[in-house]
């Protein structure tokens, strides 16, 4: 994935924690939602199909996670 523009996620602290990246760009031109470790850039990135990165999201809000 080369000549992406990606974006820290607005819920990343400023504590250097860990944190993802996304670009957003490329979901509205592919429709995935590519996503890589922000402390990695030169690491892999995975990418989701947008129904499933909506799910995972809703899962995250709802506590679905938590241990």
């Amino acid at each position: 994935m080369t000549g992406i523009r990606w974006v820290k996620s607005s819920y990343s602290g400023s504590n250097g924690g860990q944190c993802i990246e996304w670009a957003p760009a490329q979901v509205a031109a592919t429709g995935t939602v590519p996503v890589r470790d922000s402390k990695n850039p030169q690491g892999p990135a995975l990418a989701f199909g947008t129904t499933a990165w909506t799910a995972f999201v809703a899962g995250v809000k709802a506590g679905d996670f938590n241990a």
